[in-house]
């Protein structure tokens, strides 16, 4: 059953001290990041992901609310390396304009959170129903979404703060980014043209 911030806010972080929530949430992240490390080691599921995400033509990364930052950290990572990486923003780039020109070899990847955006389950939703396929990156294997993907990433995300940990979802997105652009035949050289670009343009200040 999910809980919202005010709730996990009195149950966890009201009316205690700080010494003391402060050991708490260590405690848990220790234990949580422990699981997602276990769980990275034993399953398949980022692999099949990271050969889904390489071999489409056009990937576009959805998410909403806090989501939306995690979709933000995966489209950068893995725009650094591939072509066609694509942030729904609703601004730049549309959910309705994706929808309506669905074609053979586009992805669509969605962090879908608990507690579970309908906006993210609605456009992912209509995305498979049009032909689309699918990946998940949630947090239950019961999530709104877990019966239409391709293939789902399910990660934990417990905490003992009154928000959810980002720790396992930032470790999985991270390795996902990861074993994609490995796998990637091109993106090595097209990490060297970025960084001759980023050079060239005087993106970053200089190192000491």
């Amino acid at each position: 059953m999910t809980s919202s911030p005010s709730e996990r806010f009195d149950r966890n972080v009201q009316r205690r001290s700080a010494r003391v929530l402060k050991q708490r949430v260590l405690e848990q992240q220790r234990a949580e990041f422990e699981k997602a490390l276990a769980w990275a080691a034993e399953h398949d599921a980022i692999e099949r992901a990271a050969a889904l995400i390489v071999s489409a033509r056009r990937r576009y990364l959805l998410g909403h609310g806090k989501s939306l930052g995690y979709a933000s950290l995966l489209a950068a990572d893995l725009s650094a390396g591939l072509s066609g990486v694509h942030l729904l923003d609703g601004v730049t780039v549309r959910p309705l304009d994706v929808l309506s020109d669905i074609r053979q070899g586009d992805l669509l990847v969605a962090v879908s959170m608990s507690r579970y955006r309908r906006e993210t389950v609605d456009v992912a939703s209509a995305y498979v129903r049009h032909g689309g396929d699918l990946v998940l990156v949630t947090d239950t294997d019961d999530a709104p979404l877990a019966g239409v993907a391709t293939t789902s990433i399910v990660v934990g995300s417990e905490s003992a703060s009154y928000a959810n940990s980002p720790s396992s979802v930032v470790l999985a997105l991270h390795l996902l980014a990861t074993l994609t652009i490995a796998s990637s035949k091109g993106a090595g050289r097209r990490l060297r043209d970025r960084d001759a670009l980023a050079a060239e343009l005087g993106l970053y200040t200089e190192e000491t």
